[in-house]
């Protein structure tokens, strides 16, 4: 398997992941925002810092969950490439600013002849990503949760593993251009065993009140 990258593929990966990590650090630091447009400046470093987390979760989950997609197609003989959708990332940042998130940052197109089941085992290889992301966080989590560490490496986990859980549960709603909609079209049970868990927890998040968001 040849897993190659164009140069506009890098570079639309890279804004991405960019306008991504800005949306987020935005919404999730909203009251910073608040205190900029009251005349409050907010310090430098923790605007830095906030980015860092956000490009270091959301980020990172949104990139691995679309290389992922496409590695599975190319595995599959798919010729595959990822592509920025430069107004939806619009809207993301805009909508952030606004106090609420929409992200639809692009996707992974992918051509070639292929099977319904390998068609779903593409659309499932990013949200099983972004739950194996969210185990990986919940190591740090729970380190700092005992007080062995704190501050930023808490809220960097904690970020991490909750948006990971909502960025899985959320692609596997049976609907549109998620990924849930072309795994349910693949196989019903496959749907109820994998992606029912991955929804459940994706609420738990959001109602819960998960620590970081």
């Amino acid at each position: 398997m040849n897993v190659r990258f164009s140069e506009r593929e890098l570079k639309d990966l890279l804004i991405a992941w960019l306008a991504l990590g800005l949306a987020f650090a935005i919404f999730i630091n909203y009251d910073m925002v608040q205190g900029m447009l009251a005349g409050r400046p907010p310090n430098p470093a923790a605007v830095v810092g906030a980015l860092a987390v956000s490009l270091f979760t959301a980020g990172i989950g949104f990139l691995l969950h679309e290389l992922a997609h496409k590695v599975v197609a190319v595995r599959f003989g798919q010729i595959a490439e990822f592509r920025a959708d430069y107004n939806m990332l619009f809207l993301a940042v805009v909508s952030a600013l606004a106090g609420f998130l929409f992200a639809a940052p692009g996707a992974v197109h992918h051509r070639g002849r292929i099977s319904e089941r390998e068609n779903g085992l593409i659309a499932l290889a990013g949200p099983v990503t972004n739950v194996a992301l969210a185990l990986v966080f919940v190591v740090p989590l729970v380190v700092a949760w005992f007080g062995l560490f704190g501050g930023l490496l808490f809220e960097l986990a904690a970020l991490g593993v909750s948006i990971n859980l909502l960025l899985a549960g959320f692609n596997m709603i049976p609907f549109g251009p998620l990924d849930g909609k072309k795994v349910l079209a693949w196989s019903k049970p496959v749907y109820a065993v994998v992606a029912a868990p991955m929804l459940l927890l994706g609420v738990f998040v959001l109602l819960a009140g998960v620590p970081g968001l």
